[in-house]
């Protein structure tokens, strides 16, 4: 095992971490009746939503699922 694999791996299990602890820190999408209610006035007033927390972390998910496929293809080549 070289080490360029050592360097990759660690990268790959830092990635994985990343990737759990960015999805455990969002919101769940079921929000029930009250949801239903107050639907309207989220999209009323969720102009700002990409700058929100929660629009971070969709943003970070999505940058860290692509490396996450990124770094799986470049392991599996070496």
């Amino acid at each position: 095992m070289g080490a360029l694999e050592i360097i990759v791996r660690v990268i790959y299990l830092l990635i994985c971490l990343a990737i759990i602890a960015i999805v455990l820190l969002q919101t769940g999408r079921s929000a029930g009746i009250s949801g239903a209610i107050s639907g309207g006035a989220e999209t009323f007033f969720g102009k700002n939503k990409a700058r929100s927390q929660e629009g971070m972390l969709k943003k970070a998910t999505v940058v860290v699922a692509v490396l996450f496929v990124v770094i799986s293809i470049v392991l599996s080549l070496i």
